[in-house]
């Protein structure tokens, strides 16, 4: 009984490991980050206000991981700035990715449609027909064993 219990103690502790890390990291904006090795370098324009704070998103560029509820890889959060910004994302390897960036406008954690905007890897069309999550083959991008620039137009209601 003793092995039983320690077989299932060390599947636990594996399955909250994996769970662990499926819920990325939050990292700093430290842009000599993006200087070699696979990154991307986002470049923000249209933020509205420099209020509240820039959330950056990386996620796998699959339809499995792409906007789903705990599969991003690395967030980084700023405080915002009125105009353009730039975010450097490390990537933990090359590969097909997508970057999700939302703008908390008042800082309060939580979505404000008539307020919050948003913005996406290739600057997708977002509409009621999608709900706001355009598919990942229109998001996704390659980064390969050097930094990647993208840009991201902010979109607010």
């Amino acid at each position: 009984m003793s092995k039983f219990v320690s077989a299932l103690l060390a599947v636990s502790v594996l399955v909250f490991a994996a769970s662990a890390q499926a819920e990325g990291r939050v990292i700093s904006n430290d842009l000599s980050k993006c200087r070699s090795g696979p990154s991307t370098l986002v470049q923000i324009s249209g933020v509205k206000a420099s209020t509240g704070k820039i959330r950056v998103q990386s996620y796998r560029g699959t339809a499995d991981e792409w906007l789903a509820k705990g599969r991003w890889l690395a967030r980084v959060e700023v405080p915002a700035r009125a105009g353009t910004m730039t975010v450097c994302v490390p990537l933990p390897e090359a590969g097909v990715y997508g970057i999700a960036v939302r703008h908390d406008v008042n800082g309060n954690g939580k979505t404000d449609l008539r307020a919050d905007g948003g913005g996406m890897s290739n600057n997708p069309s977002i509409n009621v027909f999608n709900l706001g999550k355009p598919s990942y083959r229109k998001t996704a991008f390659s980064v390969g064993e050097s930094p990647k620039t993208i840009s991201i137009s902010m979109k607010y209601m």
